[in-house]
Formats: structure tokens, C-alpha cells, sequence
């Protein structure tokens, strides 16, 4: 049979499955479209879910981004003090723990041992949203703990302070707050700087030098133990810039894991004040000479007998009981003559030279500070003991810049634990004239040659100073069998660079100082192995050939027949 086919038929019906294949290509490319919006607007929609519940960052997530643009503390020389690192912390959402949670704790404290189970349990059953169970985790502790598999604990770096010399400097350093923000020592004057995105991280230079600091705290810690003294304090000034070279107390501690309540935090050097005994006498003949009660240094003064006030007496430790002229009224120490001194110079000019030492005020230093135990009555009492240091109380850097300001040409600068570049240096202020500095330059030289600081001479680097032995008041009055020994120095003596000062609180005597306990045997030493060894650090180099002339004074000393001068 034939089959007749109209013209052009095959070629509609062509047509039209061309046209149902892309109706259907169309249809199903709507589908993917609609799909593809169907995704798009899930995850929109859980990110605004996340966005709404989501909990704000806690205080501490704050205070870790703060944190991260810390800047570093540095010692003059660049080596660091202070530093922000990268650390890992542990932590749980107790409510997101899925797991056995007891089982959990066991594990947890298998890894941590610092804590038993019970306490990691406690962690896990909290009602808090969350909460540390290690910071400063290393990675090794990071990835074991992350090997539980238990979604509710939670890993974060977090920015972390790091004291990388422990213990050195703390009291200059300080520390920090949970919210990563200083409050004390130089982390608190600096928070501002440290924390300033202008100051792109840059390290901030303190005056301290890390080497001089190593040494200053060995000795001291040495002695401190040796003589088994309640605290201890040291400091070694810059006499021509008041910068803080060095600076320790004792007890110490450690800011990388302070505890609540924790001794030692107090600074001794900054924040304790003591009556500085004959370190004071120095100050007193200063003004003495200044002023003109002191014309020359043949003037002789009574030390025959004690000075009876009321019921009380002034007596001399080394007494020499006869009349002393001003080169030995220093190098026998004495407090009878220097109270004469005293009372010649009358309560006004005391009054006088103790205000504009700054004794009236707390230590000009940047860091936490005390103010002295001003006298509350200027009676002839109180002008006579405080020319041998009682009856007013100041720090021990209350006495570094006041014996900087009588060997450095008579300007007292204020002290400073931030690096003073070089003519930058403030200008100060005139306490005492450059013909009594220069005066006072060979008396100190004298007492460590011939007086009670012979013990604290360093060869070749012409030390002076001045020792002070002070009765530690108490409940009931002075208590005579325990003393604060100070011993004051600057080195070198012809051309002075250094004030260092050590201070001993309560030593007990030992075989070393034949059970003495005065600063001739305990803390004048300190200051000769301070000297010896950080004078050459400091740029002071030892010359036994070169010496302070104090020809015009050694005659004046008196000795016994049959000994040489």
C-alpha cells in the first residue's frame, strides 16, 4: 500500500519536538534556578538566626583584641621586658557538651592534672556560657584535648604577656588587669602608648639596663638571705639625667603568675619609707656649708658628752668624746656634733633643705609611690634628730636623687624609668651651690678612705658615701636590737656618673659581719660587688692611678700617737 504524504508535513512534526525539548530544557533550568534561591536564601537566613542569637564577645574576648596591638617594653638596649605573644586557651560550653560529662572530667584531668575530675566536672555542669580551663595551653596539650572529640570544648590564640626575664624588674614593670590593660608599675603609665594603633607596636625603652638590673638583684637577694633581713631595697641612679639604671626590691615576685594577695608586690625603693639614719648627715653639712654655719673645715665641734634633750640623750655609736672638726664630725659619724650643727642651723634652714630635697612629697618618679612621714612638730628635738636621719621617714629614692643633686654640681633632677635621650636630660633646679658639691665630693671620698664606709670601696673606681644605721621603731618606741642599714655611694668619686644606694631591712647578724648588723657590715659591702661588678656595663672603667685629692683634709683627720696619716 502507498502511502501519500502532504508536502512539508515531516518537517512540522520536526519542528515541534524541537520546540518540547526546549520547553523542557527551560523548565528544568527553572528548577535549578529556583534550587540555587532556595540555598542562597537558607544561608542567609541562617546567618541572620546566627546574627540575632548569636552572644556578644565577653570582656576578656575584648581585652585579647586590645591586647594583640601591645606594644613591647624594652630595656635601654632593646632586649625585651615585656611582650605580647600568640598563646592557645581551653576552653568548654558546658551546655554543648554531648558527652559522658564525668567521663569527660576524668580525661580532662588525666591531660590537666592541675585540677582533679571533680573540679573539671564542676567546670562542665556550670551554668555559664563558658568557661577557661587552661590559658598559655601549649599546642601539644591543644591537640591532645582536641583528640576527645568533644564538640563543647572550645580552642582560641589569644594574645598573651609574656615577662621574659621573670622575676627582674618586676616592681618597674607591674602588671596587668584580666582586661589586658596595666595597673601598676610602667604597664600602667604606658597603657595609653602601648595600646595606640598610631604607635604601629613600636617598643617603648626604659632607663633600666637589663645586665645592671641582673647584678643589683643578685647581691642584694644574696645578702638579703645571708643576713636573713625581713626586705631589702637598691637602686642605682644616673646623677646627670635621673634615669633609673637599676632598680630592686625584695621580696620579690613574678608577673607572669601573680596571685591574689601575693608579698612582695610592694616596691621598698618607691613605696616604703625608713628613717635613713646618718645618710642624712651628708645632706646637713651641705646646707650647713651653704648657708655659712659651717665657715670652714677646721670649725670644731663638742662631741665630748651626749646632747640631753629631756628625758632623752643623743649619743654617738663610733664616740670619739672630744671636739670634732667637719672632716671628722663625717668620718666617725658623728650625732653629736652633727646635731650641734643642727641647732646652730635652727629649725627654719632644716625645715628648708628637706623641702627642697623634695622629703615634704612623694618620690618624683612615673610609677606607684609613697609619701614620706613628714614631722608633725619642728621643735628643737625634731631639728636635732633629723640631722642623723629620725624622726623623718622617705624612701630610699627620696635619698638616691638627693645625693645626686649634692656630688653633680648641685642640681636636683627628678628620677625617671623611661630612657632619656641623650641632651634631652631636664634642666632641674639649683639645691646646692658647685663649690659645696665639689666639697662634699671630697668628704665622701674621706668616709670611705678613712671613716665607717671603708667596706664599701670598689679599687679603682673612688667610691664615696656615707653609712646609715637606724634603729626600726616599733610598738612602744625605737626597738635598739634592729636596725635599717643603708649604705649610700656614688662612684666615681672625682667625676661622679652613679648614685647607688642599698638599703637592708632587719638584717641579723652572722659570721661575716662578726654579728654586727650596722651598714658598715652589711650594706656596704653589697654596694663594693655592685660597683665591681657593674661599673665596667655602666662605661666606667677602673684606674688605680687616678684619685680624688683630698690632700687639704687629711691632716685635719686626728690619730692616735705612733699612727701615720
Amino acid at each position: 500500500m502507498i502511502v501519500l504524504v502532504a508536502p512539508g508535513t515531516g518537517n512540522r512534526r520536526k519542528a515541534g519536538g524541537q520546540v518540547a525539548l526546549v520547553q523542557t530544557a527551560q523548565a528544568r533550568l527553572m528548577v535549578l534556578l529556583l534550587l540555587f534561591a532556595a540555598g542562597i536564601a537558607l544561608v542567609l537566613a541562617r546567618l541572620v538566626v546566627l546574627a540575632v542569637m548569636a552572644e556578644p564577645a565577653s570582656g576578656r574576648d575584648a581585652a585579647a583584641a586590645l591586647t594583640r596591638i601591645r606594644g613591647d617594653i624594652v630595656d635601654r638596649n632593646g632586649v625585651a621586658l615585656a611582650r605580647t605573644i600568640d598563646a592557645w586557651s581551653v576552653g568548654v560550653h558546658p551546655d554543648k557538651v554531648i558527652g559522658d560529662k564525668m567521663k569527660l572530667a576524668e580525661q580532662l584531668a588525666v591531660l590537666m592534672p592541675e585540677q582533679d575530675a571533680a573540679d573539671y566536672y564542676k567546670a562542665l555542669t556550670s551554668r555559664a556560657s563558658f568557661t577557661y580551663l587552661r590559658r598559655r595551653a601549649l599546642p601539644e596539650l591543644v591537640n591532645a584535648v582536641n583528640a576527645l572529640g568533644e564538640p563543647g570544648i572550645a580552642f582560641a590564640r589569644e594574645p598573651e604577656r609574656l615577662y621574659p626575664q621573670t622575676t627582674l624588674a618586676a616592681h618597674a614593670l607591674g602588671s596587668l588587669n584580666f582586661d589586658g590593660h596595666g595597673v601598676t608599675g610602667m604597664e600602667k603609665v604606658l597603657d595609653d602608648e602601648l595600646t595606640n594603633p598610631a604607635m604601629g607596636g613600636r617598643p617603648a625603652a626604659l632607663s633600666i639596663d637589663l645586665r645592671v638590673q641582673g647584678a643589683l638583684e643578685s647581691e642584694l637577694g644574696r645578702s638579703m638571705a645571708a643576713f636573713q633581713a625581713a626586705g631589702a631595697a637598691g637602686v642605682i641612679l644616673d646623677v646627670a639625667t635621673g634615669e633609673v639604671r637599676a632598680m630592686a626590691s625584695l621580696p620579690s615576685f613574678n608577673p607572669n603568675k601573680l596571685t591574689r594577695g601575693e608579698a612582695g608586690l610592694m616596691n621598698n625603693v618607691t613605696q616604703s619609707v625608713y628613717e635613713l639614719g646618718s645618710t642624712f648627715k651628708p645632706l646637713v653639712m651641705a646646707e650647713a656649708l651653704d648657708t655659712g654655719v659651717v665657715p670652714n673645715m677646721v670649725k670644731r665641734y663638742d662631741a665630748t658628752a651626749p646632747i640631753r634633750i629631756g628625758r632623752f640623750q643623743i649619743r654617738d655609736d663610733h664616740a670619739q668624746k672630744r671636739w670634732l672638726n667637719v672632716p671628722e664630725t663625717l668620718v666617725h659619724s658623728s650625732n653629736i656634733a652633727t646635731a650641734r650643727i643642727a641647732d646652730e642651723m635652727g629649725q627654719a634652714r632644716m625645715e628648708h633643705l628637706f623641702r627642697k630635697l623634695g622629703f615634704d612629697t612623694a618620690p618624683d618618679i612615673e610609677i606607684e609611690k609613697a609619701r614620706p612621714l613628714w614631722p608633725h612638730n619642728w621643735g628643737r628635738s625634731t631639728t636635732l634628730t633629723t640631722a642623723y636621719g629620725h624622726g623623718i621617714a622617705v624612701t630610699p629614692l627620696h635619698l638616691a636623687s638627693a645625693y645626686a643633686a649634692m656630688v653633680n654640681g648641685g642640681i636636683w633632677r627628678p628620677a625617671t624609668l623611661r630612657k632619656v635621650e641623650a641632651g634631652q636630660a631636664p634642666k632641674g633646679r639649683r639645691v646646692f651651690t658647685e663649690s659645696t658639691s665639689a666639697r662634699m665630693r671630697q668628704l665622701m671620698r674621706l668616709v670611705v678612705l678613712e671613716g665607717t664606709g671603708r667596706k664599701g670601696e670598689a679599687p679603682g673606681y673612688r667610691v664615696g658615701g656615707k653609712t646609715g644605721t637606724a634603729e626600726k621603731p616599733g610598738a612602744g618606741g625605737y626597738n635598739r636590737r634592729v636596725n635599717v642599714s643603708t649604705f649610700a655611694a656614688i662612684f666615681p668619686m672625682d667625676a661622679p656618673r652613679y648614685v647607688v644606694i642599698v638599703m637592708l631591712d632587719a638584717p641579723k647578724g652572722n659570721a661575716e659581719s662578726f654579728g654586727l648588723t650596722t651598714a658598715a657590715w652589711t650594706a656596704a659591702p653589697v654596694v663594693s660587688r655592685v660597683i665591681s661588678r657593674t661599673g665596667p656595663i655602666l662605661g666606667v672603667v677602673p684606674e688605680l692611678t687616678r684619685d680624688v685629692d683630698v690632700s687639704d683634709l687629711t691632716p685635719l683627720l686626728w690619730r692616735a700617737p705612733g699612727k701615720a696619716h
